[in-house]
């Protein structure tokens, strides 16, 4: 009896879930990789892997009125668009923070998302996304501020009950530096007004995985924005790396402010391989831990902190026989950090 293998991919709103399973029956030209709508079915050729490519905290949008603040985002375009040549994926997936929404007025949103999108799109790779703490923050400046074109007045406004205008508009145009200082707090302290994957969220994905697969007997890949407090417990400590895998070891790991379920969830779960992560610019590590390893991405954007050469992280799928592996491709064209992650 031949023995072929059906790779699903379910493209869901907090978590991605990449299953495979054994049919029985005649050999198939191609594998179908079924999103949530059966229609939208991605197709996969028998035999063939299948490649992901994770961008990570672009954080297009910042300080459009300035002139650093759309370079960074043509810098950002640049790095995806070599990634996506060099790697040729099969699927995009951007890992939350695509834009800095605490810094874009909401009838700007859009274009900036559309923007973030373009290399993918322009390729015609499919893709979809998840999302970070900055891509729902409030817009953190005083309206009145700003003209209908979005850029800030020559003169301050006056004085309100809220704000002194002397002190408060004394920015003119934030400096790289400033708002640099702002998200470095704001991502360490979880800015976000939640920040946790809640309690109903781990009850939908019990549900679902249940629904998808009952018996645990096929692999899952797991992806979401902020750390988990399971990357702390794994973080290499005093230089001392173990079995980790990565090049950039620079921060502390800003986890979720609390656990509420979902790690203890996925360990049940011998089907879970690995999750995904971005979040902590200044990591790119992927560590054991018990029957998974946990992973960060690649700081992609030339938006949010950090001056780390920028990249991003690519996953390779293979049918037969079945293996998980993952490295990271550089913005100048290297690779590095490649681990096999099951096989």
């Amino acid at each position: 009896m031949h023995m072929s293998t059906q790779w699903t991919l379910i493209c869901l709103s907090l978590i991605l879930t990449v299953r495979s399973a054994d049919l029985h029956g005649a050999a198939q030209s191609t594998v179908p990789l079924c999103t949530t709508s059966p229609e939208d079915n991605l197709r996969m050729q028998a035999g063939a892997r299948f490649k992901i490519a994770l961008f990570a905290d672009l954080h297009f949008g910042e300080d459009a009125w300035t002139e650093w603040g759309p370079q960074q985002d043509l810098n950002s375009v640049r790095v995806m668009s070599t990634v996506l040549d060099k790697e040729q994926p099969d699927f995009v997936i951007y890992l939350g923070d695509v834009i800095t929404a605490n810094n874009i007025m909401i009838k700007n949103a859009s274009f900036y998302w559309d923007q973030a999108v373009s290399p993918t799109r322009a390729r015609g790779i499919p893709w979809s996304s998840v999302f970070g703490n900055h891509d729902d923050a409030p817009f953190e400046w005083p309206m009145e501020w700003f003209s209908v074109t979005g850029i800030p007045q020559i003169d301050c406004p006056a004085s309100t009950a809220t704000y002194s205008g002397d002190k408060e508009c004394s920015f003119r145009g934030t400096t790289r530096l400033e708002l640099m200082k702002g998200e470095i707090q704001q991502d360490t302290l979880s800015y976000s007004k939640q920040e946790v994957i809640s309690s109903a969220q781990v009850k939908w994905f019990q549900q679902k995985s249940e629904e998808l697969n009952p018996d645990s007997s096929v692999p899952e890949v797991i992806f979401w924005h902020i750390p988990s407090k399971a990357y702390k417990k794994v973080a290499p400590k005093f230089g001392i790396h173990w079995k980790c895998v990565g090049s950039i070891f620079l921060e502390r790991v800003a986890a979720q402010k609390a656990e509420m379920g979902i790690m203890k969830v996925l360990e049940e779960r011998r089907s879970v391989k690995a999750v995904f992560v971005g979040h902590n610019h200044g990591l790119d590590w992927c560590c054991p831990y018990k029957n998974m390893w946990l992973c960060f991405a690649r700081h992609t954007g030339y938006g949010g902190y950090g001056n780390w050469p920028r990249g991003a992280r690519i996953l390779e799928i293979n049918q037969q026989p079945f293996s998980l592996k993952t490295w990271i491709r550089m913005e100048d064209g290297d690779e590095h950090s490649e681990v096999l992650l099951s096989s």
